[in-house]
């Protein structure tokens, strides 16, 4: 059963038809599933959210039945019970011989999950993607609508330069908009990740630097490790300029004053997005949205 939400967005019921391990803090499920013909996106940093089982449950629990007060029913079920929510990015999507979505892929960050498994440290998400399998049931509140409001990644017609920041949990979202850059596009991109293995290749039409910024399995630190590079980097013309930058918020929240208050871009031209804050969960950013 589905259930329409704010259009055009709705709930779709996926299985996991595969996984594989991308580095150590990274992993790609793919989803399957019927219902996904009406799944429509133009890719880019599109948003979506996941619902997942707790441990011992054969499917996550959302209660669809209520209609449009399905939020406020899952917020009132136990914490034990009430499936775990998670925002995570469209990696990639395949079409059928029809033209209809068949298969989407997710990167998760494996926060606190080493070679011998989950730690104490993992989050439910982690530990679910850590081990999920064929079959795996999960619920996804996703677009119907290929151009949708969940899509923030917006490239003005007369950008010369794109300038991308992501950590390790923005790197799918940077991944996929570096392959919808189209060819006479330059850009410049500064990635951070906890291990050298995580380093990957990214394929683009664009003219485009790409430097990692490897912690050597440290945490991410308060201030972003591109930061100095990113102030050497010349910028030329920065009225047509388009900057993109995702992960941690006060890493966010540094770049982005870097870019408009010392390098003169346009703050409408400055698309930033806090995936996570330091010391807080999802759940706690939720509360305090």
């Amino acid at each position: 059963m589905t259930t329409a939400v704010a259009a055009p967005f709705r709930f779709f019921a996926l299985q996991v038809a595969g996984t594989r391990r991308l580095g150590p803090s990274l992993v790609r499920v793919t989803f399957t599933g019927p219902e996904l013909r009406d799944f429509r996106s133009d890719g880019r940093d599109q948003s979506l959210s996941l619902f997942l089982p707790h441990p011992g449950q054969d499917a996550p629990v959302v209660p669809l039945e209520l209609g449009d007060g399905w939020w406020q029913g899952w917020r009132e079920l136990p914490d034990d019970v009430r499936a775990v929510m998670r925002s995570y990015t469209l990696r990639a999507l395949r079409t059928d011989t029809l033209g209809q979505t068949a298969e989407i892929d997710v990167d998760f960050v494996l926060h606190g999950v080493g070679e011998a498994g989950p730690s104490a440290e993992a989050g439910p998400a982690s530990r679910w993607a850590a081990r999920a399998a064929v079959g795996d049931r999960v619920l996804l509140l996703g677009p119907a609508i290929a151009d949708n409001r969940a899509i923030r990644f917006r490239l003005p017609e007369d950008t010369s330069t794109v300038l991308l920041w992501a950590d390790e949990t923005a790197l799918p979202a940077a991944a996929a908009v570096l392959e919808s850059l189209p060819a006479g596009i330059r850009a410049h991109v500064w990635l951070e990740v906890p291990h050298a293995g995580d380093v990957q290749e990214l394929p683009t039409a664009a003219d485009a630097e790409i430097t990692w910024f490897v912690r050597e399995g440290a945490a991410a630190p308060e201030v972003p490790s591109a930061l100095d590079t990113v102030r050497q980097t010349a910028l030329p013309s920065p009225e047509r300029a388009y900057v993109w930058i995702a992960g941690e918020s006060g890493q966010v929240k540094q770049l982005r004053r870097h870019f408009v208050r010392e390098r003169g871009v346009d703050r409408r031209r400055v698309t930033f997005v806090g995936y996570w804050r330091r010391g807080l969960t999802e759940e706690q950013l939720r509360e305090q949205a």
